[in-house]
């Protein structure tokens, strides 16, 4: 049982296999207090950690000091207005423009999970509760809902908002916060920008609020749903550490706030900065939900859990347990310069390789011939594709390839026959001219009007040829905000409304398709968030393709999300941003981490680079189930070393493990290195061989000899000293 209810004390623990996470109802008047998160309690009764015994005391002890009372007490979901003035997670505010509000305890239920609306968790062994709270004086009700499951070892909160006579505007309504003491934490988040997205950092917490946030109408390059709150001792094997990630695709705001009593307050949800909402008498409005992870075993096991919740109960696709087909990518091959014969060229050269897949990136419809035109005009360029799209993709499904194209669906070029004829369908402010961002606007995918044209034009091509793949590109942010389909009081809910018509969109094109594979992406990662994963297994990770720069790209990936989600690709040389060349067997082991793919046009590249593809496919092929369904440990991390980066899959029942390890910097006079192993079972023994790439064949590494899990785990393995920059090598490592 994951649930436990003390109805006379009015108490509610939650449990995990491993945490605890426990809420009381104060005395009259009510408030729901947030009591204890952390490692598992036997005990369910720990409300004296509300404190309520001290001076100032609740309310009805105390009520000439009620404000002192609600300004310390650790309310479980604050509001604005009552005396609580720390950071809110609920402001309302009413037709006569009041903006106060206070919420009691009245009641609770108990179910199991049903399948929600995405994007959301699933699963059947899941329950839910529910506790409603109520402001008598406006008629309003909050249902703060908390889902568990029997086989994860986190929280997933959010809340439904439901005014029952009276108009109200929802100025804030956060999915999650909870109040806690401050034990020295400090605040680790996820920044960059594009091309560098997701690299880890790491600060003390100080008073007042910290957070990162985007108002761009995506989660953005520059920062990310997620925050950690972690020990000063933390690691990736020891101290404490709490996660919070929104399963959300727009503006956020993530932050802690320490108050005067060096208590801490964390909570996330959508940024308020563009957001109100209308609710009219009987109208209820959900909040997007809310991930928490607590570990007690370091960043390792948060990033472990996190990975095992998204793979088991977010991402829906049927691809989400499957091998992915090795693409070929032939943007950065050929950008806009490509015809049917080009694209047919790579594709021979690829079958012949063992790739699996053909992608055709940007540059296939209407007269784009550059980044300039023709967004929105879903119809295929036949002085391109001769003879039409279903020609192409029958001839490369000839050579024993699957095929896959690019949209970017919610955008629209001023230079192309949808805006000459729907100039009214961008978001732009009535008299003003709306700011481009490369060359181009956004499309209102808030209305239905717009979506079902999107659709029809995505369905026509779809339905035209044999397409089991689409990358689905969002290339700029949200700005000029306005709709013309929105009232007046309506127009700053238009970014949310968007987030969820790009969710209906890509919904029904899943039950439309069930089989396809998509792919989402954003300029890169611009849009890389829980919320995506819920219709695509896998998103595009970064448009950096660099070796090098993915390593810290994909180690702030990795701390929240499963290494099958990442796209990842080998790419030419020099690299097209940072002109970085390394070598291309390194730029395997690095793509491997990831679903595995070529971004490069394989018909130029250099033939000794060509090949050595097919070993790397067949290298994929022999490790792609440990690196996508394997357990993840982090065992060095170039952000800190600046030397070299190693990372361990590792199996569930622990009878095998893949170590990756990058010497970014050569060393000069140095001896080898020692390298701690995590994750292996102490008393099994393990042989460690290591991957060949000029034979495909594993050879035995170090002593040809088994060692006990504990020797590999507390001794390490010898690493030796690799002879020159960003080399790199794979450990096979096997029970006896």
């Amino acid at each position: 049982m994951s649930i436990f209810i003390d109805d006379k004390e009015r108490i509610f623990k939650l449990d995990t296999a491993n945490t605890s996470y426990i809420m009381a109802v104060a005395d009259e008047p009510g408030y729901l207090g947030h009591v204890y998160y952390g490692r598992r309690l036997k005990d369910t009764d720990v409300r004296y950690l509300l404190r309520t015994s001290e001076s100032p005391y609740i309310p009805s002890k105390n009520n000439r000091d009620k404000l002192s009372f609600t300004d310390c007490y650790p309310m479980e979901y604050p509001v604005h207005g009552s005396g609580d003035f720390r950071e809110s997670a609920l402001k309302i505010r009413t037709q006569e423009g009041y903006c106060t509000a206070e919420l009691h305890y009245a009641g609770y239920s108990k179910e199991r999970l049903l399948k929600p609306e995405m994007p959301g968790v699933y699963g059947d062994n899941g329950e839910v509760l529910s506790i409603v709270l109520k402001d008598e004086c406006l008629d309003l009700e909050v249902v703060l809902k908390y889902t568990v499951f029997d086989d994860c070892d986190a929280i997933i909160r959010h809340c439904v908002i439901t005014s029952n006579s009276n108009p109200l505007y929802l100025e804030r309504a956060f999915s999650a916060s909870f109040d806690m003491d401050n034990d020295g934490y400090e605040l680790i988040t996820l920044n960059g920008c594009w091309a560098r997205e997701r690299h880890i950092e790491r600060c003390p917490i100080r008073h007042g609020l910290q957070g990162v946030n985007s108002r761009r109408g995506e989660t953005s390059h520059q920062h990310h749903p997620f925050m950690g709150i972690v020990s000063k001792d933390c690691s990736q094997t020891q101290g404490e550490a709490y996660g919070v990630n929104l399963i959300y695709s727009g503006n956020f705001f993530s932050g802690v706030y320490e108050g005067q009593f060096d208590n801490l307050r964390i909570m996330t949800g959508i940024d308020p900065e563009d957001f109100e909402w209308k609710l009219n008498a009987g109208e209820s409005f959900t909040t997007p939900q809310a991930v928490l992870v607590y570990s007690a075993e370091g960043l390792g096991g948060m990033s472990r859990t996190f990975h095992d919740l998204y793979r088991q109960h977010l991402i829906r696709s049927p691809w989400k347990d499957k091998a992915r087909p090795i693409l070929i990518n032939n943007w950065e091959a050929t950008y806009f310069d490509f015809d049917d014969e080009k694209l047919l060229a790579i594709a021979k050269e690829a079958a012949g390789c063992g790739i699996e897949m053909l992608v055709m990136d940007d540059g296939w419809f209407g007269a784009r011939n550059d980044d300039n035109c023709a967004l929105g005009d879903w119809t295929v360029n036949e002085n391109k594709l001769k003879g039409g799209l279903k020609k192409l993709v029958d001839g490369v499904n000839a050579l024993g390839l699957k095929f896959g194209i690019w949209f970017e669906p919610e955008m629209i070029s001023p230079d192309s026959d949808l805006y000459r004829a729907h100039p009214d369908w961008a978001i732009a402010v009535p008299g003003r001219t709306a700011g481009l961002a490369r060359n181009q606007y956004v499309l209102d995918i808030s209305r239905s009007d717009v979506r079902d044209h999107v659709f029809k034009s995505l369905a026509d091509i779809l339905d035209s040829a044999n397409i089991e793949y689409v990358k689905w590109d969002m290339n700029r942010p949200l700005a000029d905000l306005a709709s013309l389909k929105l009232d007046a009081d309506k127009q700053k809910e238009l970014s949310h409304r968007y987030v969820q018509g790009v969710y209906e969109l890509q919904g029904r094109l899943m039950e439309r398709y069930p089989d396809l594979l998509l792919e989402n992406c954003s300029g890169g990662g611009g849009r890389f968030d829980a919320g995506m994963l819920c219709y695509s297994p896998q998103i595009w990770c970064s448009d950096d393709t660099d070796a090098i720069e993915r390593l810290l790209i994909q180690e702030g990936t990795a701390l929240i999300y499963p290494l099958s989600s990442m796209g990842a690709h080998v790419s030419d040389c020099p690299n097209h941003i940072v002109g970085r060349i390394t070598p291309f067997e390194t730029r395997g082991y690095v793509a491997l981490a990831g679903t595995f793919g070529y971004e490069l046009d394989i018909t130029r590249i250099p033939k000794e680079d060509r090949a050595m593809i097919p070993a790397q496919v067949k290298m994929y092929h022999m490790y792609h189930e440990l690196v996508a369904a394997g357990d993840y440990y982090r065992l060095a991390s170039y952000s800190e070393n600046k030397e070299f980066d190693s990372w361990m899959c590792i199996k569930k029942d622990k009878s095998e493990a893949l170590l990756t390890f990058i010497q970014v910097k050569g060393r000069p006079a140095c001896h080898s290195r020692r390298l701690k192993l995590q994750g292996l079972d102490p008393l099994k023994k393990y042989r460690i061989s290591r991957f060949d790439i000029e034979s495909v064949s594993e050879k035995p590494y170090g002593e040809d000899k088994a060692f006990y899990g504990d020797t590999l785990m507390n001794a390490g393995i010898i690493v030796e000293n690799l002879w020159g920059d960003y080399k790199g090598m794979l450990l096979h490592i096997k029970s006896e």
